[in-house]
């Protein structure tokens, strides 16, 4: 009987810590994408960008994958500083939603801006790797 309950616990916290494992892993790669998005990766992006991504910023620009390296590259927009804030992540399957609050230091065509944002981003599971495939983001009030 005591073997039963050690191995029945030992399963019962196996599979939640595996759960919370997903969830972590996922904000780690979160987290790796918004360093490289600072560290001007594009390699690192390339890899971790899904070919139809659709990349919205607060003010209504949407880059697609391309745009979004491009424009890293030419110097159209660089990132000084990226924090992010109380990360919730939803897992369904092989589709997440992240959702955060972030501060982002970005310089745009010279202009350097400090925002508070509300992101939303959509993650995809591909070949048991996550991919961005959509992102949006809002000011916060």
């Amino acid at each position: 009987m005591k073997s039963f309950l050690l191995i029945f616990f030992s399963l019962v916290f196996v599979c939640s810590y595996a759960q919370q494992t997903n969830e972590e892993k996922l904000i780690a790669i979160v987290k790796e994408f918004h360093q490289a998005l600072v560290n001007k990766n594009t390699g690192s992006l390339n890899q971790q960008t899904d070919k139809a991504l659709s990349y919205g910023h607060s003010n209504g620009w949407v880059e697609t994958k391309k745009d979004l390296i491009n424009d890293l590259e030419t110097g159209l927009i660089s990132y000084q500083g990226f924090k992010e804030d109380s990360i919730t992540v939803n897992i369904n399957g092989n589709v997440a939603n992240v959702r955060f609050k972030a501060e982002i230091n970005a310089t745009m065509n010279g202009t350097s801006s400090s925002l508070k944002l509300r992101v939303l981003e959509v993650w995809v599971k591909k070949s048991k790797r996550w991919v961005l495939f959509a992102r949006q983001a809002v000011r916060q009030l």
